[in-house]
């Protein structure tokens, strides 16, 4: 099942891909694809429900509706970094023995196709197209990586934007440099695990201005997302509905020689496979 949510801003209704750019609504089978929803099993109760509309031809054109984040405002969002090897290389970095653990502010959480505002005073705001994971139960301490598919409810594409002076030459921690507002555009949809026939081998790209700045595939994760749920499972209580971003493959900004960053005006295509594609214009500060 493909997760949507589709209208405007603070009002969008909860809606389930039906092939191409037809959608369900579902908004009066669910409120929200929130916490009640995924911590509700609510996937797999709409699955019969979705099944008859589909049958029935209740279906409707997306056409030039606005597409949400298919998830409410979770209540984190969490990031691995340097999950690749061959990105760790080229930002000049050790590859992790354990994975790196930052946080980014919820409400970073846009649509896929929604504007991104480099902050004031950026210079260095860098692109990172990843795959996110959505929790689908309250879990803490998984006895082993085997049990960590049961907790996810689905896989998002996501970029995982990030102002790198904010991040690493401002001391502290790197969530300054991560949770500018409209740093974390996610979508088209939610797919759910079924809908995907492998997730440590799903290939992910990202454009700039047309021309190809990443080509990655998550089979070169160093932690693969059962890992990564199983990690952070023996140190945080993950609650239905929240977000990780997994990190990203090589060919960001920081990496390029010269390093080269986004500027108002350019546009952020990218896509994973079987999770969509976004487009994503860069506007200028407030």
């Amino acid at each position: 099942m493909f997760l949507m949510r589709i209208g405007a801003p603070g009002a969008e209704k909860p809606a389930v891909r039906a092939s191409g750019s037809d959608y369900v609504d579902v908004s009066d089978l669910v409120a929200d694809f929130d916490e009640a929803f995924f911590g509700g099993d609510g996937a797999a109760q709409l699955a019969g429900p979705v099944a008859d509309r589909i049958a029935a031809g209740d279906v409707h054109p997306i056409g030039d509706q606005r597409i949400g984040a298919p998830i409410a405002r979770p209540h984190q969002i969490l990031c691995i970094g340097l999950n690749y090897s061959d990105h760790a290389a080229e930002t000049g970095q050790a590859v992790p023995a354990e994975p790196i653990l930052f946080t980014k502010s919820p409400n970073t959480l846009v649509g896929p196709d929604d504007d991104v505002r480099i902050p004031r005073g950026s210079t260095k705001t860098d692109w990172e197209v990843e795959l996110g994971i959505v929790i689908g139960r309250r879990t803490s301490y998984l006895a082993s990586v085997d049990e960590a598919a049961a907790a996810i409810a689905g896989y998002v594409l996501v970029n995982d934007v990030s102002e790198r002076a904010f991040q690493m030459e401002r001391g502290g921690q790197w969530v300054k440099g991560k949770s500018a507002e409209t740093f974390n555009p996610a979508g088209p949809w939610l797919a759910t695990p079924d809908e995907i026939p492998d997730v440590r081998n799903l290939s992910m790209w990202l454009d700039v201005n047309g021309e190809r700045r990443q080509t990655g595939n998550t089979k070169t994760m160093i932690f693969d997302p059962f890992v990564v749920v199983h990690y952070l499972s023996q140190f945080l209580m993950l609650e239905p509905g929240d977000l990780i971003n997994t990190g990203t493959p090589p060919g960001v900004g920081l990496g390029m020689k010269p390093p080269t960053y986004l500027q108002a005006g350019d546009v952020m295509t990218l896509g994973i496979e079987h999770l969509g594609t976004a487009r994503q214009q860069v506007v200028g500060p407030r």
